[in-house]
């Protein structure tokens, strides 16, 4: 492996470190509606352990493949998919998603798999831009490349072109995020604008626009009511609001996990992708020691079922 490339996978590892640590601090929400906001708002850190979910595990394998092969190539992504879904299935993947695995699973054709989804449209779900961070840090230096690879990591289970917007739109933001390193934080307006400009047309570049009119200073579940917070488990609906509370937080890793998760919704998955972005700017050392240690190892293949028995 050249230097270039070892570079380039240790920029993969540092967004799935930021990936993972969000979607376990973001899955300890999902508790009594009656109290979850109140503990947002007092800041009260989620009890240990912190199991992660389907995001992470998806996103374990998108890092393999780059530093396999330096480059996404969906067959074999999509292998690695499947196998590691077939270990542990019990990640909390959606419906399509595991009708899509374990096809590909059983032998059908990738491309045929993902393109079966939703009568034959293809799935436009959250799931490509929940693991696209990596991707994006990858390939940080060269922005065509960024949108080329996210929309191809995409591919094996999100035929549908909004499923692979969010995917790209995510990923140009973590690798701005990376190439701002140094660099006067600009305005949430101008780094939503520069990760729209890349987004292909449609409701995730529309709703990216909206999202550069909503101020900094908004309260978060404003801007979720305002943009989606992921409540439909798409990529337009999810990736504006996930993306506005990256760029409000450039510099502030566990600021930004508290904002997005006030937002309520799909929170282990906005908590990823926001993870995944803001680590590339503020480095390994901006995430809490000890929301680190309550994470789950990241190679960890215990099914919750099995935890679950043992802590009993």
């Amino acid at each position: 492996m050249s230097s270039t490339e070892a570079d380039a996978a240790e920029r993969a590892r540092l967004s799935l470190e930021g990936l993972s640590v969000g979607d376990a601090f973001g899955e300890r929400f999902f508790v009594n509606p009656d109290v979850v906001e109140a503990l947002i708002d007092q800041r009260a850190v989620p009890r240990t352990p912190w199991h992660w979910t389907d995001d992470t595990a998806m996103a374990l394998s998108v890092v393999e493949t780059l530093c396999t092969g330096g480059r996404i190539e969906p067959g074999d992504l999509a292998r690695r998919f499947a196998e590691r879904y077939m270990a542990d299935p019990h990640r909390g993947y959606g419906g399509t998603a595991h009708e899509i695995l374990q096809a590909i699973a059983r032998g059908t054709a990738w491309r045929e798999a993902s393109e079966a989804a939703f009568g034959g449209q293809g799935s436009m779900g959250n799931g490509g831009a929940m693991r696209a961070g990596p991707v994006g840090a990858y390939f940080a230096n060269d922005l065509g490349r960024v949108v080329d690879e996210a929309r191809a990591s995409a591919s094996p289970t999100h035929a549908h072109p909004e499923g692979q917007a969010g995917a790209i739109a995510v990923a140009v933001a973590a690798a701005l995020a990376w190439r701002s390193r140094g660099k006067t934080v600009p305005a949430t307006e101008l780094v939503l604008g520069e990760v729209a400009a890349h987004t292909p047309p449609g409701a995730t570049h529309d709703g990216l626009r909206r999202a550069c009119t909503i101020p900094a200073s908004e309260d978060p579940r404003a801007a979720a009511r305002a943009l989606g917070n992921g409540s439909q488990v798409i990529s337009a609906d999810t990736v504006p609001f996930a993306l506005w509370c990256a760029a409000r937080h450039l510099d502030d890793f566990e600021g930004a996990l508290w904002t997005t998760v006030a937002g309520l919704g799909d929170r282990d998955t906005t908590c990823a992708i926001v993870g995944s972005v803001v680590i590339m700017r503020t480095g390994l050392a901006s995430v809490p020691a000890a929301f680190r240690e309550a994470r789950e190892p990241l190679d960890s293949r215990a099914t919750h079922v099995e935890r679950f028995a043992a802590a009993r």
